[in-house]
C-alpha cells in the first residue's frame, strides 16, 4: 500500500515497501518542514526546555527554542519556574538576547515594555500618552491580557519540559513508563551540576541526526574509539527497543575485557586498531556509579537525546533551524555530590562527545554529506532493512535499524503519508 498528500508545490508518495524505505525528499522539502514544525514541535507533544540548574538564582532566565520558536526558561523571585515565548506581545521584538543572565525584570529593548519572570506585562512606557492631552493606550487596553505566551510546563527530578497544545497528556504518559524509568535513572532527585556547554551548526535535516542517535548499527563501525576502546561493540550485550510516540532508547553492557577480544565480529570492524593505547585512560575507563553495569541513552521525541557514556553525563538538544540546518546544543552535567575525582573523570570523558569528541566528532561530517546528497537527488530512496523489513520489535543486537523504521511508522502516522 502506499498513500499521497498533497503539499503546496507537489503531490509526495511514500514507497510501497513502507517504513523500510525512506525517500529522500523528506530532508529537503521546505513545505514538509513547516508541517512537521506543527504537527510535532507545536503540537501535542513534551519539548525538553532545560535544567532547574541551568538557572540556578532567582531572577535569572536561559534563552532557548521550541522549533524554530525563541523561548525562556525562567525562575522569579520565589524561585518557580516558568516557560515564556522570547517575543514582545507589543511589536514581537525577542526581550532577551543574551544566552543567560540575570535582571530585575524582562524589557524588550525596542520600547521597554516589561514583564515578570512569570510572563505577566507590568508597565508600558508613556501608557496615558505623553505630552498631554496625547491619548496614550486606549483605556480599555488591559495589561492581564497583553502578557507573554506561556508555556504549559513540566518539571522532572530537575528537567524541565514544556509543551504548547493543552491536548498533551501528562508528562509520564507521554513518555511511558520504560522511558520514565531510564529517564529518572540518570535523573534520580540528586541535585544536578552545571559542567558546562558546547553548540554546534549541523548543515542537515533535524531528522538525519534523529535517525542517525537511534542507529546502533553505524556506532560499532564509524566510531573507531568506540570499538577500539571496547566501549560501544557489536559483540556486547544490547538491548534496542522502540517506543510508543517516537520514543526510544539503547543500552548495552560495559565490558572492560572487550578491549584485548578478537573475533569474527570483530575482524568485520575495518575502524577497531590494535595496541592503541591512551596517555590518560580514565577517558575510557569509566566506574560503574549506577550499579548495573550500563551504558545508556534514550531519546524523547522531538527534542533530546540523553546520554550517559560512561561517566560523561550529556543532553543532546535537537532543534531544527531550516530544512538543511540543524542546531546541536550539548548540556553537560553532574551531581552536586560528586567529589573531586567524579567531577574530573566527567570531564576528561566528555572529550568523546560534543562537536570536536573523539566519537560524535564523525557524525555530523556523515549527516552532512548526506544532506547534500538528499538535496541533490530527492527521488532517491534510502533501504533500510537491517534486522528484518518489517521487525519493529525490540533487538538484542546491535547490528539493527528497527529504530530507524520505527520512527518512520510513527511519522508516516502523524504526517499522514
Amino acid at each position: 500500500m502506499s498513500s499521497t498528500i498533497a503539499s503546496e508545490e507537489k503531490d509526495r508518495t511514500w514507497p510501497e515497501l513502507g517504513a523500510c524505505r525512506v525517500p529522500a525528499w523528506v530532508y529537503s522539502d521546505p513545505d514538509l518542514f513547516k508541517r512537521e514544525l506543527e504537527t510535532f514541535h507545536y503540537g501535542p507533544t513534551w519539548s525538553f526546555i532545560g535544567l532547574e540548574c541551568e538557572v540556578a538564582e532567582p531572577k535569572s532566565f536561559r534563552r532557548t527554542f521550541v522549533g524554530t520558536r525563541s523561548v525562556l526558561i525562567t525562575r522569579d523571585a520565589e524561585g518557580e519556574i516558568h516557560v515564556v515565548e522570547n517575543r514582545c506581545a507589543h511589536r514581537g521584538s525577542p526581550l532577551c538576547w543574551e544566552q543567560h543572565g540575570k535582571a530585575e525584570d524582562l524589557t524588550c529593548p525596542y520600547h521597554q515594555w516589561t514583564y515578570d519572570f512569570a510572563g505577566n506585562l507590568q508597565g508600558v512606557p508613556f501608557m496615558r500618552g505623553a505630552p498631554r492631552p496625547n491619548p496614550g493606550m486606549p483605556r480599555d487596553f488591559k495589561k492581564s491580557e497583553n502578557g507573554l505566551r506561556k508555556l504549559r510546563t513540566h518539571i522532572h527530578n530537575g528537567t524541565v519540559w514544556a509543551t504548547y497544545s493543552d491536548e498533551t497528556p501528562p508528562f509520564e504518559e507521554y513518555v511511558g513508563p520504560e522511558i520514565l524509568k531510564l529517564i529518572t535513572r540518570v535523573f534520580n532527585g540528586r541535585e544536578l551540576r552545571l559542567l558546562g556547554y558546547s553548540r554546534q551548526m549541523i548543515p542537515c535535516n533535524w531528522k538525519l541526526y534523529f535517525e542517525n542517535s537511534r542507529d546502533p548499527y553505524h556506532a560499532t563501525l564509524l566510531h573507531s574509539f568506540f570499538t577500539t576502546f571496547g566501549i560501544y561493540r557489536a559483540d556486547a550485550k544490547f538491548m534496542v527497543s522502540p517506543q510508543p510516540n517516537g520514543h526510544e532508547f539503547i543500552y548495552s553492557v560495559l565490558d572492560p575485557t572487550l578491549r584485548e577480544k578478537r573475533s569474527e565480529v570483530t575482524d568485520e570492524m575495518k575502524t577497531l586498531k590494535d595496541q592503541f593505547t591512551l596517555h590518560d585512560m580514565d577517558v575510557v575507563s569509566p566506574v560503574d556509579e549506577f550499579e548495573d553495569g550500563l551504558i545508556s541513552s534514550l531519546q524523547v521525541f522531538p527534542s533530546i537525546f540523553v546520554q550517559q557514556h560512561g561517566n560523561v553525563l550529556a543532553l543532546r538538544h535537537i532543534l531544527p533551524k531550516e530544512t538543511g540546518k540543524t542546531e546541536l546544543g550539548w548540556i553537560y552535567f553532574g551531581y552536586a555530590d560528586d567529589d573531586e575525582e567524579m567531577q574530573s573523570r566527567r570531564l576528561k570523558q566528555g572529550n568523546l562527545v560534543g562537536p570536536a569528541g573523539y566519537v560524535s566528532l564523525e557524525d555530523s561530517e556523515v549527516l552532512a554529506q548526506v544532506q547534500g546528497v538528499a538535496t541533490s537527488t530527492p527521488d532517491s530512496i534510502q533501504v533500510v532493512e537491517m534486522g528484518g523489513r518489517d521487525n519493529f520489535e525490540p533487538s538484542e543486537t546491535a547490528i539493527t535499524e528497527n529504530l530507524i523504521r520505527s520512527f518512520y511508522k510513527f511519522y508516516r502516522e502523524k504526517m499522514g503519508f
